[in-house]
C-alpha cells in the first residue's frame, strides 16, 4: 500500500502535465483503460495459479451466472466512483497547486474513518490516532498561514469525498471476488466512461495525444494498472481505516514529486508536515501490533 500511495503521489506530475496537451476527461480514460490492459496482462500470466486456488471453492461457491453477475455490477459501481473522483481531481489541477491537490485528496484518511463510524465498523485506537497525525502533518505540509480555499481545492476535496467512498467500497467488495478481475473491472468502466465524455466535451487529436503518451503511459501503466491493482489486492487484507491511513503518504509524495520535477519548495513547515505524517504511519502500524501483544500477555497470565 506504500508503494501504491508512492505511485499515486508522483503521478500527480505527470497529471498536471497532460493537462497542457489533451483535455482531463481523455487522459482520465486513455490511462484507466492502459491500466486494464495491464492488469489483463497479468491476469493472463497468473490464471493457472488462479485457477488452482478456486478449486477447492467451486463445491460450494454460488451459480456462476450470479456470481458474473455480482462481479460486473460491483465493478461498474467501483468505476463510476473512480471516473467521478479521477476526473474531479483532474480538473481541479488546473486551478490549484500539486501540494494542495494531494494535500486534499488525502482527506479520506480522516473520512473514511468517519464513514466506517457510520457503517458501524470497529476502529481502533491506533488507527485514530494515527489518522489524527497523518491529517495534522497533511496541514502542515500544505497550507500556509493564511490558507483560502482556491477554486481547484474545492474539486479535490469533492474528489476526496468519492475516493473515500471507494476504499470503503474496494474493501468490502475484494472479499467477494478475485481482486484482479475486480479491478480490471473497474478500470474498464471508469476508462469507457470518461473516453464517452470525452468524445462529447473536449477536442480529440492524435497529434495530442501522441504529444501527451509519456504521462499517459505513466499514469496509466504504473498510477492504474500497478498502483490501483495494489489497492485491491491489499485491501483484501487490510481494514478500509487503516488502509486509508498508509494511502494518506500520497500527499508527502506528491509535494516531494512537485519539488524535484516541476520546482515547488518545501519550506521547514512543510518538512514538519512530512515528519508528522510519517509519525502517523507508525502509529497506525505499530500500537495494534503492541495492543496484540499485550491482550496475548494478559491470556497467557490468566
Amino acid at each position: 500500500m506504500l508503494i501504491a500511495a508512492m505511485i499515486w503521489g508522483s503521478a500527480f506530475v505527470a497529471q498536471r502535465l497532460s493537462l497542457d496537451t489533451i483535455g482531463p476527461f481523455l487522459f482520465t480514460g486513455l490511462r484507466f483503460l492502459l491500466g486494464a490492459g495491464v492488469v489483463l496482462i497479468l491476469l493472463a500470466c497468473l490464471r493457472p495459479l488462479t485457477a488452482a486456488r478456486a478449486q477447492p471453492e467451486r463445491a460450494h461457491a454460488p451459480p456462476s451466472t450470479n456470481r458474473r453477475a455480482a462481479l460486473l455490477r460491483d465493478g461498474a459501481v467501483l468505476g463510476v466512483l473512480l471516473a467521478a473522483a479521477i476526473s474531479l481531481q483532474q480538473i481541479g489541477l488546473q486551478y490549484t497547486k500539486i501540494a494542495n491537490a494531494g494535500f486534499i485528496t488525502s482527506l479520506y484518511v480522516v473520512i473514511v474513518p468517519l464513514m466506517g463510524v457510520v457503517l458501524r465498523h470497529q476502529t481502533a485506537l491506533g488507527t485514530w490516532l494515527g489518522a489524527a497525525l497523518a491529517a495534522a502533518g497533511m496541514y502542515f505540509l500544505s497550507v500556509d498561514e493564511h490558507f483560502s480555499m482556491l477554486r481547484g481545492d474545492w474539486y479535490q476535496l469533492a474528489s476526496a469525498l468519492l475516493i473515500s467512498a471507494q476504499v470503503v467500497l474496494v474493501g468490502r467488495f475484494a472479499r467477494r471476488h478475485d481482486p484482479l478481475v475486480l479491478a480490471l473491472f473497474q478500470f474498464v468502466a471508469c476508462g469507457v466512461i470518461c473516453c464517452a465524455i470525452a468524445l462529447v466535451c473536449e477536442p480529440i487529436r492524435i497529434a495530442d495525444m501522441v504529444r501527451a503518451a509519456p504521462t499517459i503511459l505513466y499514469g496509466g501503466a504504473l498510477s492504474v494498472g500497478v498502483a490501483y491493482t495494489i489497492q485491491v489486492v491489499a485491501q483484501k487484507h487490510a481494514a478500509p481505516a487503516h488502509a486509508a491511513v498508509i494511502f494518506s503518504m500520497e500527499g508527502v509524495f506528491a509535494a516531494l514529486a512537485g519539488w524535484l520535477v516541476l520546482g515547488e519548495t518545501l519550506t521547514a513547515r512543510a518538512t514538519f508536515g512530512c515528519a508528522l505524517m510519517l509519525a502517523g504511519l507508525i502509529v497506525c502500524q505499530v500500537m495494534p501490533i503492541w495492543d496484540g501483544r499485550r491482550q496475548s500477555a494478559s491470556l497467557g497470565q490468566r
